[in-house]
């Protein structure tokens, strides 16, 4: 398969990567989820990720933030190797929120946003139970910063709601707040808009918006093509585990493959025609290794039905004693 990276004329293309993807390949057992995926995001940068359902996108995602550990290939957040666990990603400076909201739901908004702040206090548990100045100064802190992102995401005025009572906008608004807690120089989004009406769907987008003007990078999953192609710098497009092209949103519209992928058309050079090629010639072999079994006569009108029934029937009078007499109708 050929890939085909077009960067155009990219703003930021000359700025340090803030995370380097390279070759990251995830298998479960025979199948491959995704393979040997490259990709970059760059400080300051919005970077689409879309692709047709079960193209390896939310699995790629696992893999940059430690839930899975790939296969093959590495990854890189400021040039640093990421460590193969969740909490130690989110240390390092990556935040993600998820296909399916994971808020704590008898929570409060605030509570959940300064769970977000606990890779940022170095306050253990001895300072905890005791209290002390130090931990009463460190609590004010997160309380002040969770308070910034809450009137950030236009949640300020429900700081003491329970989570689950927030209307579904506002609960992925929450979602951000507390990935923004951990002050991530990366910010992963996957599908941020799912079950948006276009109004949620607009705020979303000023939202992230705002998060790239702060100095965070975004990566961002999502199925809204008009959503992706109005925020992304670039856009890379997965299909079937492998990346099929990356460049500007005008690059991947009007690529042709991508269109095909989407419809389900198959192209030249598709993802997994080496391997259909290769099931195609195993079964091709194993069926000149055995006698072909003729197939028997069959009239287009007829039915599965019909064809079930004959088979009986001939079966019947196989097993019944042969006589001269014929039934009305035989030919």
């Amino acid at each position: 398969m050929t890939t085909t990276t077009t960067t155009g004329t990219d703003p930021v293309k000359t700025a340090v990567p803030v995370l380097s993807a390279s070759g990251v390949t995830m298998r479960f057992g025979g199948l491959t989820a995704v393979r040997s995926v490259d990709l970059e995001v760059r400080t300051g940068e919005i970077v689409g990720l879309i692709g047709p359902n079960g193209a390896g996108k939310t699995t790629f995602f696992n893999c940059l933030t430690g839930l899975y550990v790939p296969t093959e290939g590495t990854v890189r957040y400021k040039n640093k190797v990421l460590p193969p666990k969740p909490h130690l990603v989110t240390q390092a400076g990556i935040a993600r929120t998820f296909q399916n909201i994971r808020l704590f739901a008898n929570m409060t908004v605030m509570e959940n946003v300064l769970v977000g702040r606990h890779t940022r206090t170095k306050e253990g548990l001895w300072s905890a139970l005791l209290r002390g100045p130090g931990f009463k100064k460190a609590e004010k802190a997160s309380e002040e910063r969770a308070m910034e992102l809450l009137e950030f995401t236009g949640l300020a005025a429900k700081k003491d709601h329970l989570a689950r009572n927030l209307p579904y906008g506002e609960q992925r608004k929450l979602e951000i707040a507390r990935a923004l807690a951990s002050d991530p120089g990366l910010l992963l989004l996957d599908e941020p808009t799912a079950g948006m009406n276009p109004q949620e769907t607009r705020a979303t987008e000023e939202l992230v918006f705002a998060v790239r003007d702060q100095g965070t990078a975004v990566l961002v999953i999502e199925h809204d093509m008009r959503f992706i192609f109005n925020l992304c710098d670039r856009v890379a497009v997965l299909v079937q585990g492998q990346k099929l092209v990356e460049g500007t949103s005008e690059v991947v519209q009007g690529d042709e493959r991508v269109i095909a992928a989407y419809l389900g058309t198959p192209f030249e050079g598709a993802p997994g025609d080496e391997e259909l090629a290769e099931v195609e010639a195993a079964e091709a072999a194993a069926g000149t290794d055995q006698p072909a079994t003729p197939a028997a006569p069959h009239d287009g009108n007829a039915t599965d039905t019909d064809t079930a029934t004959a088979t009986a029937e001939d079966a019947d009078e196989a097993a019944a004693p042969r006589t001269n007499i014929s039934k009305e109708g035989d030919q």
